[in-house]
């Protein structure tokens, strides 16, 4: 009753909800991974992922959503880092490009890295006062922290980084 179908995807049941979740982790893993960890788990473990989400069982989750997270230690990390950036004075929904989480040099790229190449709007101009923040979980982290730390620790469970780029509040 009185839903805002103009703000909210409206999901017509759980099965729905669930086809969705598990899309966004596979999207994510192909970003990671080119898709081999979540083609080599069972169907199984595909439930046990969404179970132990809907059912907040956090042992359960992980012992599935470790493996997504886990990289070759002979590399410095993923593949791409599977992020999407949102903000409120835009049209767009967010923004959602291919990002690598180490430069060609080998250099760790930081949030501010990605900023500064897919949306240099957010950040403050070098001599000018800041009139954004970046949050991730209702947090600003440092936009010196390396991008691959951020898609470890604070990934939502889809696998994604979810920056939301607000303006600055004024009091």
């Amino acid at each position: 009753k009185s839903f805002p179908e103009k703000d909210l995807l409206h999901c017509p049941s759980k099965d729905a909800v669930e086809a969705h979740f598990m899309s966004c982790v596979k999207e994510a893993d192909a970003l990671k991974h080119k898709s081999q960890v979540i083609n080599e788990m069972q169907k199984k473990d595909h439930k046990q992922l969404w179970m132990g989400l809907q059912n907040d069982r956090f042992d359960q989750f992980w012992a599935i959503n470790r493996k997504l997270m886990e990289y070759p230690a002979e590399e410095n990390g993923f593949r791409y880092i599977p992020f999407r950036i949102y903000q409120t004075t835009t049209e767009r929904p967010f923004i959602q490009k291919l990002f690598r989480p180490v430069a060609a040099d080998g250099q760790l790229h930081t949030l501010g890295d990605l900023l500064k190449e897919v949306c240099p709007s957010a950040l403050a101009p070098e001599d000018g006062e800041k009139k954004n923040q970046v949050m991730i979980h209702g947090i600003e982290p440092m936009l010196e922290t390396p991008l691959q730390w951020l898609s470890e620790h604070l990934s939502y469970p889809d696998n994604f980084l979810h920056i939301s780029i607000i303006p600055q509040p004024t009091d």
